[in-house]
């Protein structure tokens, strides 16, 4: 008869469970969706937000159509002030613990003192995801080149506008992601979570790309110029956008 040893037998278990709780680490903690605060201030601020975006833009229309460098330009710290305000009532900063999912404790183990509290400064957090916003108008007016925006003319027309871009599309998304590369990967390569942020990234673009369609048609009309019905469709496509994400598709990812 052969005999078996136990603890030969069970060596090859070991290892197999090693390679599969290795295997199990390499393809955890996928990304998660943000969830706005839970404060009734943040509450209010949320859609009290929505209401000065939209009545902001609908009070310089006129002059956007009459003079769109002008009108976006004088915008900029008007979005880029409200845009700060919800983010730092509304949204975690990156690197808290709500923007981020709860670490599970082992068997045994403690939480250290203090480290709930510990968390970035909200403040520090928007000055620079403004930054990050203001560098990436660069490559948004690229962009926008390359998808059919004037290349010599109407240069400032794409730069201002590619910034309206950053300020709607990628301030929020800087100021609760950070500049995690997991997290920008699943951004860019539209495999993130929906949440407000993400959501607002989508329809900023959607609302872009359909804001494109009235340009060429033949309707003489003055709000047809470079780029008035772009800015429409970023404003509009960036509310709805950040009410879906938040709401009905919250958590939910393309495909």
């Amino acid at each position: 008869m052969v005999l078996l040893d136990p603890v030969t037998m069970s060596a090859p278990t070991g290892k197999g469970t090693t390679g599969q709780t290795s295997k199990a680490k390499d393809g955890e903690a996928p990304t998660q969706a943000v969830r706005t605060l839970a404060s009734s201030q943040a509450q209010i601020t949320e859609h009290v937000h929505s209401v000065l975006l939209l009545s902001s833009f609908l009070l310089q229309f006129k002059s956007l159509v009459a003079d769109p460098v002008t009108a976006m330009s004088n915008s900029v710290p008007i979005v880029a002030f409200v845009q700060a305000l919800y983010a730092i009532i509304c949204l975690p900063a990156a690197g808290s613990d709500v923007a981020k999912p709860a670490k599970k404790l082992r068997p045994g183990e403690k939480r250290k003192p203090g480290s709930e509290s510990a968390g970035p400064n909200a403040a520090v957090t928007t000055l620079v995801a403004l930054a990050l916003s203001a560098i990436t108008t660069f490559a948004l007016h690229v962009v926008l080149v390359l998808f059919g925006a004037p290349f010599l003319t109407h240069v400032p027309h794409t730069f201002l506008c590619s910034m309206h871009l950053a300020l709607l599309g990628l301030f929020p998304l800087f100021y609760t992601r950070g500049v995690s590369t997991k997290d920008w990967l699943e951004v860019l390569s539209a495999r993130a979570p929906f949440d407000e942020a993400f959501g607002g990234l989508v329809g900023t673009c959607v609302g872009a790309w359909l804001g494109a369609v009235p340009i060429p048609l033949d309707w003489d009309r003055e709000w047809q110029k470079w780029p008035v019905t772009i800015l429409c469709g970023m404003y509009g496509g960036y509310l709805v956008g950040k009410v879906i994400g938040g709401t009905f598709a919250f958590g939910k990812r393309f495909g």
